[in-house]
């Protein structure tokens, strides 16, 4: 048996550390946090200094009690959990439940897991920090008031199974401002000038006219004025000018960073960094710091040094821009500069990449260029032309990254041809150009994290969660318009003439943009109108501002807390009797023929229109389409909803009509159904268009084989080529020429996914009907019927019994809306709440 007894967070990371240290230790795992709040009860003793009553999870219980055993026989128990305060709350917990001898319990701490690190961390232990555990508290407490208080308002107000939470319902608040800017925003049109010229010695280069043109009359005026004239340059100033590298990443701008250029969503840049973290390659990934220690500055001058010169080197410290920036971890930084790449996961080795270069550039010099201005005359008016160009003279830190953008529509300056003043040039053309002024952009993940940050709102750990949360619940999705055609003029002067040519440009799409849905609308607007100071950002800043004050210790968490429910609890019960149920109605007009009043809300089922108000008794409902919403719908729009289901005849027998269903139009053939291919307006669709849509579905499902006696079907989804063979959906992959697919290859193809599906399967309690099996990123499943519960992938699925997995199934059962009402502290019960040091 060990002497010594190391608890970590992950199984992952307990493996990496169990390298570094002796036959004396043993690294065991925590697997997250070992005991929370009940799921199903508010679990605060507000009339009792908020006490919390915790509980061990039931997928924690055997866990726990191995973990006991293991502490009782060890002669030093080494809490290892993460540096931050959610790290600091396992280690009293742990504490707590495996009722640790302080003694013979010592706490360590580490922002990188090397050797050096974790010898270090051992030699340097200290005590629990409860000031960091009491602002975990005191966030983990607020947020369940805020959420069991706010949500039971909203089932009554607006619809069942709504949530309402401090830093969501803020967030949803920031993307429904944003759409509704964009939706008042009257797009103003005006006439770019853009010339080309060529100077003495055949070079061409662009520039542009400081003004636009209000109509196209002014702009053709403009143009005319230049038929016939002569140029040349009037001014010329070349300056130098530097660019200086951005600091090393924190938790929100690798986030940023990894969207713009990776693409990634936030939640896997934070799964894909916490494998680096976990295997030792990159140090803590949840940090708000943009310091590098000194070792990791030498590490990078060292490397600069080596690999591209030693002018290429300026070791540099950053300062904390963000609001409330109070984690004392380094940057996100590898934890090995001489290590360029690595060698795993395709996407891990991606943002090692982007991190790497990041930290290195960081550490070099200043880019170096020269800039130049050029004014260009007319002797036939007076306006100006100007150009700009930047040439590099020394590359820095350039040499090895450049950060990215949000901004779509940036130009990027290129080089200019030498010239000097009074130089005559050639005109080849000039253009004035349509434009339309610009609606401000649709927040994405990244840009919405960089705004959460900028207004103090989260903290490192919260960005992805919280993003994670609004999609989820569906108050936010990611936009799928392609945008609309839109017209615009263009005019050209060259050899003397002025032509006119009409263009066409997309505008208006969405496409992975973050959009409020209609009930992520009502539902902001019911907080903001009922719940101002919760939904405020400056009060959701405030509150994040008072847990760090909490953790370092000059806040007493419990007043914090009794300060706020004495205004939040007393506006929470005058809402709940005062308040207007909300729908988010919204009078389009009268029906032409009826006169009866046209509307749209909220329903049951989702957003609907409505002809005849509350009091008609033959009112009449339809579904609106799915990229239809409440806020934008018109009355024509919403008359068209009632237009369907349409009749269009018979064919085969069978009656055909168009229709509209949740996932939008379609075409019902019998009891076949055939969706509308996307964009298609279902009014415009016939008898003859549908069946058309009706035999090209019925080709794409005919049999292209058999297996076994089922027929084998092949068609084109949202991941590509797939085959469908008894109910499974298989992906081809390009090993396979999909026009062309043989017996042998259909075959292969079954077979081989037959077997993944066996091989996934961990458990299989058939009697219990209840299946446990590998999934995406590394994690494990359980499903019993429509039941699913995806776990986290800290958790060995393998070693879970029955009676464990049926606790989490009963956990995760609907279960009745629970009232909300004081609860009273059941002593027994609770285990301490309040942090005291030993």
């Amino acid at each position: 048996m060990a002497k010594n007894l190391v608890i970590v967070e992950s199984p992952a990371k307990a493996k990496t550390i169990e390298k570094f240290l002796g036959a004396d230790y043993q690294v065991e795992s925590s697997y997250g946090h070992i005991a929370d709040l009940p799921s199903k009860e508010i679990g605060v003793d507000v009339e009792n200094g908020f006490k919390p009553k915790y509980e061990v999870s039931a997928d924690k219980k055997a866990l726990v009690t191995k973990l006991r055993g293991l502490a009782k026989k060890a002669d030093m128990v080494w809490l290892a959990s993460d540096e931050d305060r959610e790290g600091e709350a396992i280690s009293w917990h742990l504490s707590e439940e495996l009722n640790l001898d302080k003694h013979k319990t010592k706490r360590i701490v580490f922002h990188e897991i090397t050797k050096t690190a974790i010898l270090k961390a051992i030699e340097n232990p200290r005590e629990i920090d409860y000031n960091l555990v009491n602002a975990q508290q005191a966030r983990r407490v607020l947020d369940r008031l805020v959420g069991y208080e706010l949500s039971p308002v909203l089932w009554r107000k607006i619809k069942g199974g709504l949530s309402a939470g401090r830093v969501q319902s803020v967030s949803v608040r920031l993307i429904v401002e944003r759409e509704r800017e964009i939706q008042n925003f009257k797009a103003q049109a005006s006439y770019s000038v853009v010339a080309e010229f060529t100077n003495e010695t055949g070079k061409s280069f662009k520039a542009k006219l400081p003004k636009n043109f209000n109509t196209k009359k002014e702009a053709e005026d403009f143009l005319a004025k230049n038929i016939g004239s002569n140029y040349k340059v009037a001014d010329l100033e070349t300056k130098p000018t530097k660019k200086t590298p951005a600091g090393p990443f924190t938790t929100s701008t690798l986030q940023q960073e990894a969207a713009r250029k990776l693409y990634l969503p936030v939640g896997i840049t934070m799964q894909l960094a916490q494998r680096l973290y976990e295997a030792g390659l990159i140090t803590y990934m949840r940090t708000d710091s943009v310091n590098l220690s000194n070792e990791a500055m030498n590490a990078a001058q060292a490397e600069i040094t080596k690999s591209y010169g030693k002018e290429f080197s300026k070791p540099r410290t950053f300062t904390n821009k963000s609001k409330g920036a109070q984690e004392a971890h380094e940057a996100i930084r590898p934890t090995d500069m001489s290590r360029h790449t690595v060698n795993i996961d395709r996407d891990q080795a991606r943002l090692y990449d982007l991190i790497w270069k990041r930290t290195l550039a960081s550490q070099m010099a200043d880019a170096e260029l020269e800039r130049t201005n050029v004014k260009i005359e007319a002797n036939k008016h007076q306006e100006i032309f100007t150009a700009s160009g930047e040439v590099i003279k020394f590359e820095g830190f350039l040499k090895v990254y450049l950060e990215g953008n949000d901004d779509d529509d940036e130009e990027q300056e290129g080089m200019l041809p030498a010239m000097k003043v009074n130089e005559k040039l050639v005109n080849n053309y000039i253009t004035a150009t349509e434009r339309y002024s610009r609606p401000p952009s649709r927040y994405t993940e990244a840009s919405l994290v960089k705004k959460l940050e900028e207004l103090g709102i989260g903290r490192p750990s919260t960005y992805a969660p919280t993003i994670s949360t609004i999609i989820n619940r569906s108050y936010v999705e990611k936009g799928t318009l392609e945008g609309q055609e839109r017209k615009y003029t263009q005019l050209t002067l060259q050899s003397g003439k002025v032509s006119d040519v009409i263009l066409k440009e997309n505008t208006g799409s969405d496409k992975g943009k973050l959009v409020p849905t209609d009930i992520g609308n009502i539902v902001t607007d019911f907080l903001v109108k009922n719940f101002d100071a919760i939904l405020d950002y400056n009060f959701t800043a405030k509150v994040e501002q008072d847990f760090d004050e909490i953790a370092e210790g000059n806040i007493n968490w419990t007043i914090m807390m009794q300060e706020f429910y004495d205004k939040f609890h007393p506006n929470v019960k005058d809402v709940e009797a005062n308040a207007d149920r909300e729908s988010g109605e919204r009078i389009l007009g009268k029906h032409p023929e009826s006169g009866k009043v046209v509307l749209v809300r909220l329903g049951k089922f989702g957003a609907m229109a409505q002809i005849g108000d509350s009091e008609d008794e033959e009112k009449k409902f339809a579904s609106l389409r799915p990229e239809q919403n409440i806020g934008t719908i018109s009355l024509e729009e919403a008359l068209n909803l009632f237009l369907l289901p349409k009749a269009l005849g018979t064919y085969k027998g069978e009656e055909v009509e168009v229709s509209l269903g949740r996932y939008g139009p379609f075409i019902r053939f019998g009891a076949t159904f055939v969706s509308l291919p996307k964009g298609e307006e279902p009014l415009d669709v016939d008898l003859e268009r549908a069946k058309i849509l009706i035999d090209e579905k019925a080709q794409a499902e005919a049999p292209i084989a058999v297996y076994k006696g089922e027929g084998v079907q092949k068609g084109t989804g949202r991941f590509g080529p797939f085959i469908k063979w008894n109910g499974t959906f298989i992906n081809v992959s390009k090993k396979y020429n999909f026009d062309n697919l043989s017996q042998n290859d259909i075959e292969e193809l079954i077979e081989d996914k037959l077997q993944k599906n066996i091989d996934k399967v961990i458990h299989n309690w058939e009697a219990e009907g209840i299946l446990v099996q590998k999934a995406r990123w590394g994690r494990s499943e359980i499903t019993k019927g429509k039941i699913k519960i995806e776990l986290n992938k800290d958790i060995e699925a393998s070693k879970l019994t029955l009676a464990e997995v049926q606790a989490m199934i009963e956990k995760k059962s609907p279960a009745k809306k629970p009232a909300v009402k004081k609860t009273t502290a059941k002593k027994p019960v609770a285990k301490k709440a309040t942090p005291k040091k030993k």
